[in-house]
């Protein structure tokens, strides 16, 4: 008797069912936040338990990985079409709450050869908690030229 090859490799775990729980209560979570999460519940899993089924989970569409600029990968339990923000200081990942602009998706159709399937917009700025810190902590001495470029010797 012939058996068919399992052809979707994310089958429900123990594991990833805490993993998915706690990512849905999470704020875009990196990996080793996460498993910081997932081991208070799960005290024997490791953090390459965590990675290897991050990385699966998002290759089967079930989480999405976000790559923010210059920063951890960070992961989201909810896989509908939205936009994040992140803040410059702390790297937190917040979602916006509005609705995807399909005139983005119209306007690259009409301007490429390309089938549009998706895009990935990321906002920047100050979280409010960054905001509030920076108000209250003098900037840093200004250094002159002739000093910032002593220190490249």
């Amino acid at each position: 008797m012939n058996v068919a090859p399992d052809l979707n490799p994310f089958r429900p775990t123990i594991q990833r069912q805490v993993m998915l729980e706690e990512l849905a209560k999470a704020n875009h979570p990196t990996a080793c936040e996460l498993y910081e999460l997932v081991r208070r519940r799960l005290h024997r899993i490791g953090l390459g338990t965590v990675y290897r089924n991050l990385e699966l989970m998002a290759a089967s569409g079930v989480i999405i990985k976000l790559e923010v600029g210059g920063s951890q990968k960070r992961y989201d339990a909810d896989i509908e079409p939205h936009y994040h923000i992140r803040c410059c200081r702390c790297d937190k990942v917040e979602n916006i709450d509005m609705h995807v602009i399909q005139d983005i998706i119209k306007a690259a159709a009409k301007k490429t050869a390309y089938n549009i399937i998706g895009h990935h917009i990321e906002f920047s700025g100050e979280c409010p908690q960054c905001q509030r810190m920076v108000r209250h902590v003098s900037p840093p001495p200004e250094r002159s030229l002739s000093h910032a470029a002593g220190a490249c010797y």
